[in-house]
This record gives structure tokens, C-alpha cells and sequence, in this order.
């Protein structure tokens, strides 16, 4: 794992944490606490998704104009299944954007 992975993981295991080290008592406290965390997982989920996409679409992107780079005449039948496929991805990325709404909606 490289270090700025490591940074991510540890910044959102310490953003879990802090959440319950702030809690009051009594239901105000509690609902603080609930609104809190939808917010954070919403941002979390936004972040994460366009993250995931983001290398996703360059990964497929590379590989398929890499494949067209060794076989030019091959660039027809790369072209349609490279462009379904970040369709498919950029629609996981609308999900999480659909959720995160959901949660911040919520608030």
C-alpha cells in the first residue's frame, strides 16, 4: 500500500473516531450525532466514488488505446466496448452521488 493510501485510510478511520468522542448525552446529542455522520459518509461516499471512477476510466482508457497503439486495425472493435465500460463506471459514480444526496437530504 502506498503512503498516500495509507493517508486516506487513516484520515477516515480517525474521522469515524472522532464522531463518538464528541457525543453528549440525551436525544439532541444523539441526533447531533446521527446528522454528523450522514454528512461525513456522504462526503466520504462522493469522494470515494469519484476516486474509484476516476481510476477506473484511466486504467480502461490506457489499456484500450494501448491495445489500439500495438493494432491500429483493431481500434473498431476496442472503441464500443472501452466507451460501454465508462458508461457503466460513470454510473457507479451517479450512484454514490444519488446516495449522497440521499444522506445530506437527511440533514
Amino acid at each position: 500500500m502506498n503512503r498516500i493510501a495509507r493517508v486516506v485510510v487513516m484520515s477516515v478511520v480517525l474521522m469515524c473516531l472522532a464522531v463518538p468522542a464528541f457525543a453528549a448525552e440525551g436525544a439532541a446529542a444523539n441526533e447531533f450525532t446521527m446528522k454528523t455522520g450522514a454528512a461525513i459518509g456522504a462526503g466520504i461516499a462522493i469522494a470515494l466514488a469519484a476516486f474509484g471512477g476516476a481510476i477506473g476510466q484511466g486504467r480502461s482508457v490506457a489499456a484500450a488505446l494501448e491495445g489500439i497503439a500495438r493494432n491500429p486495425e483493431a481500434s473498431g472493435k476496442v472503441l464500443v466496448p472501452m466507451i460501454l465500460g465508462l458508461a457503466l463506471i460513470e454510473s457507479l459514480v451517479i450512484y454514490a452521488l444519488i446516495i449522497a444526496f440521499q444522506l445530506s437530504g437527511k440533514l
